[in-house]
């Protein structure tokens, strides 16, 4: 009797253990699907691939007790996510209010907001730089194409607005009476991420009846590829488009939306990531299921067919 009892304390034990296993590491799992939810954009899934394979690395490194290697990944992993705290902070601070309103089911459902359709936003840009030219208002727009744009490649990052891009928010910032007109705007499809940026400007010997806008646009253009830049003159009102530092002008507005719709026609940056995401959490979910069941021996929900 005392052998059978220890033997069933010894069972109970593993059965413990490995069920404190499978616990930790679903809730690994959980954790990682409701920061998907809230960001949920392709754009941003690499980086958190990234992370997510950095602190695969770090526990990998302290089971085959790699010390030296483990203390590294470690410093690694927090630097990451301080890192990914300030880029994503508004995911984030979206994360922790709705924990802290204790909406903890609605972190695994997908963002119910809806992104503008890209050739409306291109609407409104066009739409604010002819009223721009007419009025003969300077003004320097800078857009992200195929991916973001480190803060370090401008001479001074401007200040941070994060607003849905609109014809009227454009005029208003452009107008000489702003405090952010001398400078340029940051446009991140579909937002603007900043005004008042400071560009760098171009080295090449340029016209002289180009102005600093222009050598502005050439310049980091010339330095960043994943951009182009809208240009409107002050003395003339002409509109010009800067790409990999080369200058397209003059342009018409209607011009200027054919080339900005040819730019942004196959860009995916916004693509929702939320379906394929769903769809790996049910098959996560039953197999998960089908590994326990296997685990503890219990009877498969299948019926067996009778001999």
């Amino acid at each position: 009797m005392g052998d059978f009892l220890k033997q069933w304390l010894t069972e109970l034990g593993r059965t413990q253990f490995l069920l404190v296993r499978i616990v930790d590491f679903g809730l690994v799992l959980v954790l990682t699907y409701m920061v998907l939810m809230v960001i949920g954009e392709r754009r941003t899934m690499w980086m958190v691939r990234g992370f997510i394979m950095l602190m695969l690395a770090t526990a990998i490194s302290s089971f085959l007790k790699l010390k030296l290697l483990n203390f590294v990944l470690n410093k690694l992993v927090i630097g990451s996510a301080v890192a990914m705290a300030v880029i994503l902070q508004s995911e984030f601070r979206r994360f922790l209010e709705q924990l802290g309103k204790g909406e903890v089911l609605q972190l695994f459902q997908p963002a119910t907001e809806t992104m503008p359709n890209p050739d409306s936003v291109t609407d409104e840009i066009v739409n604010a730089v002819k009223e721009l030219s007419q009025n003969r208002t300077g003004a320097l727009l800078i857009i992200e194409t195929t991916g973001p744009i480190d803060e370090l490649s401008f001479s001074v990052p401007g200040v941070k607005l994060n607003a849905e891009v609109s014809k009227e928010l454009l005029q208003t910032i452009f107008q000489t009476t702003t405090l952010l007109h001398d400078g340029a705007v940051w446009i991140r499809m579909p937002r603007v991420v900043a005004a008042g940026v400071i560009l760098p400007l171009s080295e090449r010997t340029a016209s002289r009846q180009l102005g600093t806008r222009h050598r502005a646009a050439m310049g980091i253009t010339d330095r960043v590829e994943n951009c182009v830049c809208v240009v409107v003159s002050e003395e003339t009102g002409s509109i010009s488009l800067a790409e990999r530092g080369l200058l397209n002008r003059p342009l018409t507005s209607s011009k200027l939306k054919e080339l900005l719709e040819a730019k942004f026609s196959q860009s995916a940056q916004m693509e929702p990531v939320a379906p394929a995401l769903r769809n790996l959490s049910r098959q996560l979910n039953s197999k998960g299921t089908a590994l326990v069941a296997r685990l503890l021996r219990l009877p498969s929900s299948v019926p067996q067919k009778k001999k």
